[in-house]
């Protein structure tokens, strides 16, 4: 839990947004930012795939630092078209060659339905072309997420391609196979 509570006043207001505060943190953090020199290609060669989650510290908790991985996250961490999207361009393009696909304990996609869509459409009159991608069993999802990388045609480096789920209340991996 954050020690600063979202602001709830109105863009008009003279009360600074969470994005304001970005903005001031930037201003604090560019003076120490130092380019090393580093490029686009992963130092590591790993792309990790994993839910948006704000309880989830990627660098943490796999022991990275900037510039080793490509980090690509969504809600549920599932594999979407965008996905492979990402994971082609970062294999073809930029040098990765394994994949690690992380899903967490505790997933708001856990139950959500497709009748998200449904009443989605209903308030803004339009149905969203995307799916929700919910799952009731997070194992299986991960499994499911894992083929879907391995059998893209898109993807060309799918021989170690691992999925694992993170325990939100332990902060440890579990494998799943």
């Amino acid at each position: 839990m954050s020690d600063h509570p979202a602001p709830t006043a109105p863009a008009d207001s003279d009360v600074p947004t969470i994005i304001d505060r970005f903005v001031e943190a930037n201003r604090r953090y560019a003076p120490t930012f130092r380019d090393g020199g580093m490029d686009a290609r992963p130092v590591q060669k790993v792309a990790v795939v994993a839910c948006m989650d704000a309880r989830l510290d990627l660098f943490a908790a796999l022991g990275l630092d900037l510039g080793d991985a490509h980090i690509i996250r969504n809600a549920g961490g599932v594999v979407t078209d965008d996905t492979i999207r990402s994971l082609t361009i970062s294999q073809r393009a930029l040098g990765t060659r394994s994949v690690a696909l992380i899903h967490h304990t505790g997933c708001g996609l856990l139950g959500l339905t497709e009748d998200f869509r449904r009443e989605l459409e209903l308030e803004v009159g339009q149905r969203p072309t995307w799916a929700v991608e919910s799952f009731v069993d997070l194992d299986g999802d991960v499994r499911q997420s894992m083929q879907r990388v391995r059998t893209s045609p898109f993807v060309p480096h799918t021989e170690d391609v691992r999925g694992f789920v993170f325990d939100v209340h332990t902060g440890l991996l579990r494998e799943i196979v």
